[in-house]
């Protein structure tokens, strides 16, 4: 199967916020999946929105795929690099604040034609055995 990668890199969010969104278009196609985040009222949808868009034009660019084709295979978000900063507080006291960043990993694959269904097997036929339970008196 034919993989496509998009990577999105400190993103100034945290990344459990942006799970939530991940979670939502993970196996989905991908014309699904712009549907999906398009209309998303969440500040993490918009990013993951662009990374999307990313992977299909690099799908369509690199390795010239149809975008009916295509689908979410795998997407995941990882912690990355927290910016610490203080929040003055009263009588002379300082609290921090820790700015949490995210790494978004986007694969797309092709999704594999359906097979045609093969003959269903006959239940009397030799290929399909039923097993045949003889009650036994004890």
């Amino acid at each position: 199967m034919q993989e496509v990668t998009a990577k999105l890199r400190f993103l100034r969010m945290g990344p459990r916020k942006v799970r939530l969104i991940v979670d939502m278009i993970r196996g989905k196609k991908v014309t699904r999946a712009l549907d999906l985040l398009s209309v998303m009222p969440k500040r993490a949808a918009r990013p993951v929105l662009k990374l999307l868009n990313s992977a299909v034009a690099n799908a369509k660019h690199n390795y010239s795929l149809n975008v009916e084709d295509l689908k979410v295979a795998q997407v995941y978000v990882d912690g990355g690099p927290v910016l610490k900063r203080w929040m003055p507080k009263a009588h002379g006291r300082a609290t921090p604040i820790r700015e949490r960043t995210s790494h978004i990993n986007l694969v797309l694959g092709v999704m594999e034609p359906k097979a045609e269904k093969s003959e269903a097997l006959n239940p009397k036929s030799e290929t399909n055995p039923k097993l045949k339970i003889k009650k036994t008196k004890k």
